[in-house]
């Protein structure tokens, strides 16, 4: 139909403009990416078809992994409702004799789905709990939604259709005198179905978007959660595909400010992956580190030029001693050797930064006001974009960490131990002694501290037994005044100055930059304008090109024009478009069909069969009122009450 090809409206915030629907091409969920794809973009490239498996094989363990993560977010959610579920009837069964069992038998035990913001995923989630039903409670399920259920006759026939499994016609439930029985169409009448409802254990689960229900039990599952995945998707080292802060920073906007979907962030993450290895031909060597050597070695020419010319890697080039330079330059062999070495040094350089960004994330996601973010998302795009340590939330956090009380900075510590002891990096074997070195410390600061107060305690009680005159209490005053001003730091503090410090030293060593380690380029994709041309909508600029010249989307020779010419060939809709621009504020319809049957008439030539005009015209009418009535829908034209036989013009410009 026509309005399945009419763009939706937008959510507008700021300078982000995001549609209600992603491109569908894009966003399939079942597209598969041919080899010759890549072939035909890249002129039947050497390397197309190992690029188009390596970038299959990835998105299959992703996929993978993505599924597993949700069913993981998803699991005590599940199990909470089947518990609920199993215990329903559990005491009916039992005392199916007691008056107040049978007072609750004509109650439905009912548990509330709180599962926050509707988004596109509460389908998924419906449909999977739906799946663990049946698989573990009954066989016996129905999934209503509202949409489908406008009245209470629409309600019976797809509760009743899904529970029989078959199709019921809810208006033969009006005539019970109807004995005629189709194998598709089972009547019943409400005589049986209270027969039913008194014989039949039922339990209703009801999900609410945003309002409040009242239930029996609610369980929880917080949009948050939803993020969850997001992180363990971005912050790993078991992929070598990365993500670049702009266009890292365009998913996470469409995913807060739109559609809070992560099946929609996943598939923009594969958009982003399908991209890099179609565009970047050396997206080859962006594989599992034990293959890199391997394709490496099986580097052409024409692919070590264009090492040699990734900005990154002149960068290195200059900065070493001109003998190696020329050899880097020159030589295919002792280029292939630097490469190999420079992927290792990714590779352990991504390591070390998750790492070390979980570290600073335990001290960061606690302070006042959140000065680098309270999500470990916001502080990654911070430490991709430039030098964290740079910036003023940084040293802002860092003053605010220097007052952290000790049982804070404590258990702190303790994460980070856990942190380092856990990651998969070779270097903080050192780090992690230093951790426990500090946590010591504190341990004998305690210590030291307790006996301190004990001494004090004693030595007050003796200073109260002693007689004090004023002259002696002035003094005493003046020198604690003093002993104020010049107050040093405590062994406390000094050792809390001394950890911050520490942390420090950790971020400005490992958290450099992506896009300042060489070859970055081959395994980050960072052409975040490539994305928001697939994913940011432009619906009235799409729409003007559509009906200004219709040959850009549909591609018929015919539908070439010069200039502001109109064809009688093209759509009736840009037709009538193309006149009302010529209008200006209020349109005559008279004039307007006038117009309109000039130009489509003029394929009929001065040939055309007088006999019928009458014929004619009436169909013309009707393919105007047509294309004015869709041209009102789009939005471009209104009813207007001035003048009758007028319409009002809406848009102005060039849309």
């Amino acid at each position: 139909m026509y309005s399945e090809n009419v763009p939706r409206h937008c959510f507008t915030r700021k300078d982000l403009i995001l549609p209600f629907f992603f491109i569908k091409s894009m966003y399939r969920s079942e597209r598969q990416f041919r080899a010759i794809d890549f072939r035909e973009r890249n002129n039947a490239s050497e390397d197309s078809e190992l690029r188009f498996v390596t970038c299959q094989s990835l998105w299959n363990q992703i996929k993978s992994e993505t599924e597993q993560i949700q069913e993981d977010l998803n699991k005590q959610l599940f199990d909470n409702l089947l518990s609920f579920l199993r215990r329903s009837h559990s005491e009916f069964q039992e005392k199916t004799t007691e008056w107040t069992c049978q007072m609750k038998s004509r109650e439905i035990p009912t548990a509330a789905l709180v599962l926050g913001v509707n988004v596109t995923d509460h389908d998924l989630t419906f449909r999977s709990f739906s799946e663990v039903l049946q698989n573990n409670i009954t066989p016996y399920i129905a999934l209503l939604e509202a949409k489908d259920c406008p009245d209470i006759k629409n309600l019976m026939q797809k509760l009743m259709g899904q529970l029989m499994n078959c199709y019921i016609d809810v208006d033969s439930l009006e005539d019970e005198d109807s004995v005629q029985v189709s194998q598709n169409r089972i009547r019943c009448s409400m005589t049986s179905l209270i027969n039913w409802y008194e014989n039949v254990t039922k339990t209703l689960a009801i999900s609410s978007g945003c309002g409040y229900i009242q239930r029996h039990g609610k369980f929880h599952n917080k949009s948050t959660s939803r993020l969850h995945s997001h992180q363990q998707l971005l912050l790993t080292t078991q992929f070598p595909f990365k993500l670049g802060e702009k266009v890292l920073q365009v998913l996470i906007n469409i995913f807060l400010y739109h559609d809070f979907s992560v099946q929609n962030f996943i598939k923009g993450f594969q958009l982003c992956m399908v991209e890099h290895f179609y565009s970047q031909p050396l997206s080859v060597l962006c594989c599992q580190l034990v293959d890199t050597k391997k394709r490496v070695n099986s580097l052409s020419h024409d692919q070590c030029e264009n090492i040699r010319k990734l900005p990154s890697f002149r960068r290195y080039v200059e900065s070493q001693v001109s003998e190696k330079q020329i050899a880097l330059l020159t030589a295919d062999n002792f280029l292939k050797e630097i490469i190999q070495k420079l992927l290792e040094d990714l590779h352990v350089y991504h390591e070390n930064y998750v790492s070390v960004l979980r570290c600073l994330h335990v001290f960061t996601s606690s302070l006042p006001k959140y000065p680098l973010g309270k999500q470990i998302r916001e502080l990654h795009c911070a430490c991709l974009e430039n030098r964290v340590w740079e910036t003023e939330e940084y040293e802002s956090s860092l003053q605010l960490a220097r007052m952290l009380n000790k049982s804070d900075l404590v258990t702190m510590l303790q994460q980070c131990v856990e942190i380092f002891v856990s990651s998969s990096g070779k270097e903080f074997d050192k780090t992690v002694e230093k951790l426990k070195e500090f946590l010591t410390q504190f341990q004998k600061l305690e210590v030291a501290e307790a006996i301190q107060e004990r001494d004090v305690s004693v030595s007050s009680q003796k200073e109260l037994q002693k007689k004090t005159d004023l002259y002696h209490l002035q003094k005493t005053l003046l020198e604690l005044k003093e002993s104020r001003r010049s107050k040093k730091l405590t062994k406390f503090e000094m050792l809390r100055f001394e950890v911050v410090d520490y942390i420090d030293s950790l971020v400005r060593t490992y958290l450099v930059p992506a896009d300042h380690k060489t070859l970055h380029e081959i395994v980050y994709f960072n052409t975040a304008s490539v994305l928001r041309g697939h994913l940011n909508a432009a619906p009235r600029i799409a729409l003007h090109t559509a009906l200004n010249n219709p040959y850009c989307y549909l591609k018929n020779q015919a539908l070439k024009s010069d200039g502001g010419s109109i064809s009688n060939k093209a759509p009736d809709i840009c037709i009538v478009y193309k006149l009302h621009l010529e209008c200006g504020r209020l349109i005559n319809l008279v004039d307007w069909l006038e117009a309109f049957s000039t130009v489509v008439m003029a394929v009929e030539g001065p040939n055309a069969d007088a006999a019928s005009s009458d014929q004619v015209d009436d169909i013309i009418h009707a393919r105007f009122i047509r294309a004015v009535s869709e041209l009102e829908l789009l939005g471009f034209i209104k009813p207007s009450k001035q003048k009758t036989d007028h319409v009002a013009r809406l848009t102005w410009g060039a849309c």
